[in-house]
């Protein structure tokens, strides 16, 4: 390796000390806020259809053990 590259650990430590930890916690308090509306959005009805299709034709396949004609 190069012995000029700073180690992974120093790159880390230095760009933490570049983020205030105020603007940490903001960025934070921001993504959460987004990932939890993501989170409790409704599943669009069109995944759902996709969703049913899969289960419908994976109960449809032989189960494991039977013989597999497609082979």
């Amino acid at each position: 390796m190069n012995s000029d590259l700073p180690e992974r650990d120093e790159v880390d430590a230095e760009f933490d000390a570049l983020l205030d930890p105020k603007v940490q916690e903001s960025i934070g308090r921001s993504l959460k806020a987004h990932y939890d509306d993501l989170i409790n959005a409704p599943i669009p009805d069109k995944f759902l259809v996709l969703l049913a299709q899969l289960e419908a034709t994976e109960r449809r396949l032989p189960t494991e053990g039977e013989s597999d004609e497609r082979r």
